[in-house]
């Protein structure tokens, strides 16, 4: 199973966001048919298995298949769309945000843990 739970629709993100004022969230946005989204779905993932955040939940937002959510989460965060992506906030605000080969376990253990 993983730690990580798929966001596919405009509703669980609004769940999503509204939650973050009482536990801070990570989205990861991953395209499938990326080879730098696929690296950084496996650092994410590595990064999950280890000794990880316990106190934040974690998501992933398919930006192809479900590019509404994804275009929402730009614009309702104010961060410009990159895939693949890792989004960090609380409070409906982000907190941190990086992309494409920045997306590795040792930068999110250094911002998350």
């Amino acid at each position: 199973m993983s730690a990580w739970k798929e966001l596919t629709t405009l509703t669980e993100w609004q769940e999503v966001l509204d939650r973050s004022s009482e536990k801070p969230a990570v989205i990861l946005k991953h395209s499938t048919t990326c080879p730098v989204s696929a690296s950084a779905l496996d650092e994410y993932e590595q990064y999950l298995a280890g000794t990880h955040n316990e106190a934040v939940d974690y998501f992933l937002v398919k930006v192809i298949e479900s590019r509404p959510v994804s275009n929402q989460i730009a614009e309702d965060l104010g961060i410009k769309h990159a895939s693949p992506q890792i989004l960090y906030f609380k409070d409906k605000e982000s907190i941190w945000n990086t992309s494409h080969w920045s997306v590795t376990n040792k930068h999110m253990s250094a911002v998350l843990d």
